[in-house]
């Protein structure tokens, strides 16, 4: 072997490390919310009356829910992602955003008639909702499932589908600025409907993906 050709060969094996687990997965999220985002606003845009509805405790609970799924679920996946054990404690970070929606949906029960209860709850963009949560939320979900690489998961499954609540949430936070169904009962059934099939996706390619 030349010289030159050594040098250059002791040059590539001195290469830099890779981010850390918890930088990628930062940058991930980053990264994700950006392209969602852009997707938003390519595809769906804000309501006519937003200006309005920012002013209204639903509107701005339904987005307030979902972006405390995203995060609640960011500080699991960070776990998640070392080669250790998680404690039941710090699971318990994903019942914040169950939890709050509950009390909402007990609340609106609580002042609402019981004829305008499945109403509301049908409400009348199911399916747009099921369809463009999901689509806001697979680049995201590609991205996580990226940095989470970098780690070294215990629990492969178990982390793709955490990676799935954080994907869900944010496309859900984006979803809900457009949505002009803005009560608990249409989140609790909808929102949870698109976010737990994103979830299952993210268990899926998880177990496949983030194998040692």
């Amino acid at each position: 072997m030349k010289t030159d050709e050594f040098i250059e060969a002791l040059s590539a094996d001195d290469r830099k490390p890779g981010p850390s687990p918890g930088r990628a997965l930062a940058l991930a999220v980053v990264a994700g919310v950006i392209v969602a985002g852009l997707l938003f606003w390519a595809m769906l845009g804000m309501r006519p009356d937003a200006m309005q509805a920012m002013h209204t405790v639903r509107y701005d609970f339904k987005i307030v829910v979902s972006i405390v799924l995203a995060a609640s679920a960011s500080v699991l996946v960070w776990r998640f992602a070392q080669p250790q054990p998680v404690s039941r404690q710090t699971q318990l970070w994903l019942l914040a955003a169950p939890v709050l929606l509950a009390a909402a949906v007990l609340i609106e029960l609580f002042v609402l008639p019981g004829d305008q209860w499945m109403p509301k709850l049908v409400g009348h963009n199911a399916r747009k909702c099921m369809m463009f949560i999901p689509i806001f939320a697979v680049v995201p979900l590609g991205v996580l499932l990226y940095a989470l690489r970098s780690g070294a998961t215990l629990v492969p499954a178990r982390t793709g589908a955490v990676a799935g609540l954080i994907a869900g949430g944010i496309g859900a936070a984006f979803y809900a600025i457009h949505c002009p169904d803005d009560s608990p009962l249409f989140v609790a059934t909808w929102y949870t409907i698109a976010i737990a099939a994103v979830t299952a996706l993210g268990a899926f390619l998880g177990s496949r993906l983030l194998r040692w």
